[in-house]
């Protein structure tokens, strides 16, 4: 009899499974499927229908198209419980010129569906400066007013895509306030974009305003003192920072002192990577004396 119930109990599971109850996600992660066409997209179209309760999409390790783009924003204009955009990669091999306006699509169908995004992942995706225009009505839109978590990865931001996206988020910000549910970003995610001290610098405003922010992730984006004491200003408005790296950028001394004051004030902070950022010998020292004196969480 025990054999009969373990037998029922792993059909039990494989219909959970595919049901998929609990969790709402879709995922079409890693399937390489190069969706070109409407016709292309349809078994994806029909997979999103069928969905009820769809939370999260996962269109990572894909190649989605400006058609095949429209077709699927289309279904996805009915899914207002659409909260998290797993679509980092979901370019692959697509000229820069395709990417923006299949993120135009894309953005709308999830602004006319009153979807209300906490995390929004578009990491891996090359679309240099313009492709922010293609998603920046939408983090100015009610679907972005909940956003808690922004992934960038690698995108060739660069310094203009910076400053689009700080603007974005500012407007966010204002327009969420307005309605009395400010913008709480939590995390965000901008790691080898060339942003630079104009790029870093128009995003620290941004998170001075926001002030809700818990990691930053900015590694490797050529920033050197003045973007780093911009990004240390920033910081400090932000007490419930609990991660931040900024790997290989370019601190220096100045940077460095300018950072070690904010981590003076910052009581919730457990991982901090400063490595390959050439804080020189006073700069080191400005670190380790803040460190000693507060951090206690520090991991």
């Amino acid at each position: 009899n025990r054999k009969m119930a373990s037998e029922d109990i792993t059909k039990l599971v494989e219909s959970l499974a595919k049901t998929k109850v609990g969790d709402g996600q879709l995922s079409f992660k890693g399937q390489s499927l190069k969706l070109n066409t409407a016709e292309d997209a349809e078994e994806v179209i029909k997979q999103i229908e069928e969905f009820d309760g769809l939370e999260a999409l996962r269109l990572e390790g894909n190649t989605v198209g400006v058609e095949a783009a429209k077709v699927i924003a289309k279904a996805l204009e009915k899914k207002s419980e659409l909260k998290r955009c797993h679509w980092s990669d979901m370019f692959t091999g697509r000229l820069r010129s395709e990417i923006p306006p299949a993120l135009i699509a894309l953005g709308d169908a999830l602004i006319t569906a009153g979807a209300q995004l906490v995390e929004l992942d578009l990491s891996d995706n090359a679309f240099g400066p313009d492709g922010v225009r293609g998603f920046e009505t939408l983090l100015k839109s009610p679907a972005c007013y909940t956003l808690q978590e922004l992934k960038l990865n690698n995108c060739g931001l660069g310094i203009g895509g910076g400053k689009i996206l700080a603007a974005a988020l500012k407007e966010c910000h204002r327009k969420s306030s307005a309605q009395g549910k400010p913008l709480a970003l939590k995390v965000f995610v901008a790691g080898r974009n060339r942003l630079e001290n104009d790029g870093a610098t128009a995003l620290a405003e941004a998170f001075g305003i926001i002030g809700t922010l818990e990691e930053v992730h900015m590694p490797q984006n050529g920033i050197n003192h003045p973007g780093i004491t911009a990004l240390a200003q920033a910081f400090a408005i932000n007490p419930l920072l609990k991660v931040i790296n900024l790997n290989d950028n370019t601190f220096t001394e100045k940077g460095a002192v300018a950072m070690a004051e904010t981590l003076k004030t910052l009581r919730q902070v457990e991982v901090i990577n400063f490595g390959d950022c050439l804080v020189r010998s006073k700069g080191a020292v400005a670190i380790a004396v803040a460190v000693k004196e507060g951090l206690h969480k520090l991991k």
